[in-house]
């Protein structure tokens, strides 16, 4: 490692995290060949939503060195753990909920592990909502069946970059669960615990609506990073989603942020647009929490879940995809924040 090299990083900041590159440890490499300076820095997440700010900052401080007339920059990333990781290879469970049914939380949450996988994280995403399971139909897997590994623990089924367990795979097409809730405790405790999930940097759970059963089970099966409430612009959308957070905060669950979804409606043959629910209602939960994104109402949305396909990859520069993108990277830069909380002072460098 270089000194002057070092020394000059030390002046770029985290603009999320607050502190300098060298002592939260993201410098794996920084080294002058002749007058060629070689960096590489570990971010703490894939999706990282500043990267091209911390970029351009490491370009101005390490071009300033005297003697150093070109920069090679390489960017990997590394995720921090919590101090007690939820599950043995998992590094963060977060919840995504919502206070009522019909706010489309469950194509929030497909869209948010897709893009999160694209970005180049491990991503888990486990379908909670055992009454009505439709994560694997908007991945395009409602016909396929767990199976059993040879340690005869489920293994999850994989699409599009990802790893996923639903009930919808499990139960034959149609099929209605008739369950009390410690049935339904069961069942999440065997999808936690006895799916092989592998080394995930992230696994989102979708939640079903509400305040009930499989809420309570997994908040007290497993310490879980955070949640994001899902919700809509209209006033009886946003009572109920403070009821969702007030469940969360009665179960020491930090809640990460809101996402806004159907904010706005746009007309493809007129541009004109429309707030068919009213619109930026969030924004009063956003002065607690965080809003991660105001995502507008697409037809193309809805006919990429029912073709299997998230909207993020299907029209990546499509407005939802860009917006749902932009929620995902928001998403894991809170989780970044939040975890240097369990970071020591000064790390190590990498």
């Amino acid at each position: 490692m270089s000194d002057a090299l070092l020394r000059a990083l030390s002046t770029v900041q985290d603009p999320e995290l607050h502190r300098d590159l060298v002592s939260l440890g993201m410098i794996e490499r920084a080294e002058l060949r002749g007058d060629v300076a070689q960096v590489k820095v570990n971010l703490t997440t894939p999706a990282c939503p500043l990267k091209g700010q911390i970029e351009r900052e490491v370009r101005a401080a390490v071009l300033a060195v005297a003697g150093v007339r070109e920069l090679e920059l390489v960017f990997g990333a590394m995720v921090r753990p919590p101090a007690q990781p939820p599950l043995p290879g998992v590094k963060h469970v977060v919840l995504v909920g919502s206070g009522k049914g019909g706010v489309g939380k469950s194509s929030v949450a497909v869209n948010i592990a897709a893009s999160l996988a694209a970005d180049g994280a491990r991503v888990g995403l486990l379908d909670a909502d055992v009454y009505g399971p439709s994560v694997a139909h908007m991945l395009g897997q409602g016909s396929a069946k767990i199976t059993a590994n040879t340690d005869r623990k489920m293994q999850p089924i994989e699409a599009h970059g990802m790893r996923f367990v639903s009930m919808a795979n499990l139960t034959p097409a149609g099929q209605a669960l008739v369950w009390r809730g410690p049935m339904l405790h069961s069942a999440i405790g065997q999808f936690l615990k006895d799916a092989a999930w592998g080394e995930l940097d992230y696994l989102i759970v979708d939640l079903p609506p509400g305040t009930g059963d499989v809420q309570l089970s997994l908040t007290q099966t497993i310490q879980v990073t955070g949640a994001v409430i899902v919700t809509t612009p209209q006033d009886v959308a946003l009572i109920d989603a403070a009821r969702a957070i007030d469940m969360f905060r009665k179960a020491s669950v930090p809640v990460l942020g809101v996402v806004e979804n159907m904010s706005y409606f746009v007309a493809p043959d007129t541009g004109h647009t429309y707030d068919l629910f009213g619109r930026g209602g969030s924004r009063k939960l956003g002065e607690q929490f965080p809003l991660l994104g105001e995502v507008p109402l697409e037809i193309g949305v809805r006919e990429d879940a029912d073709a299997g396909r998230p909207a993020v990859l299907a029209h990546p520069q499509s407005a939802a995809a860009l917006a749902l993108r932009g929620v995902a990277r928001r998403l894991a830069g809170q989780i970044s924040v939040r975890t240097l909380a369990d970071l020591p002072e000064q790390l190590p460098v990498v």
